[in-house]
């Protein structure tokens, strides 16, 4: 059987692309080229579906949510905040397998920032 390799590509629409690519360059450092490729760094990645009910993806009209991991959660969120970004209060500790916090970017895409443990 064949298999994929990893993930190729995250699209997100947006009413104003160039502006939306500025804010993840700006607010969380995703660096990328002329073409939108990003080198991540080596890890982990989560694959895992929701029920159709749940709360954790943010507005029940997003379908998906992206997970970033981060060195250092608390620095990123504190990094986000100084940007006026939209950051939850929240941070939750997984025993195991790390700090999670979230910020929803200006499209209103929350997203979910991941410290390993």
């Amino acid at each position: 059987m064949e298999r994929v390799l990893g993930i190729g590509g995250y699209f997100l629409r947006a009413t104003d692309p160039d502006a939306l690519s500025a804010w993840y360059r700006d607010c969380l450092g995703l660096d990328v080229d002329e073409h939108g490729l990003w080198r991540p760094e080596p890890g982990p990645t989560v694959f895992a579906a929701f029920a159709a009910d749940t709360d954790y993806l943010g507005s029940r009209d997003q379908g998906t949510m992206l997970n970033f991991r981060v060195r250092d959660l608390d620095a990123m969120l504190a990094q986000l905040r100084a940007a006026g970004a939209d950051v939850a209060e929240e941070v939750q500790d997984l025993d195991g397998v790390g700090r999670f916090g979230w910020v929803t970017d200006p499209e209103g895409n929350r997203i979910e920032l991941w410290q390993q443990a």
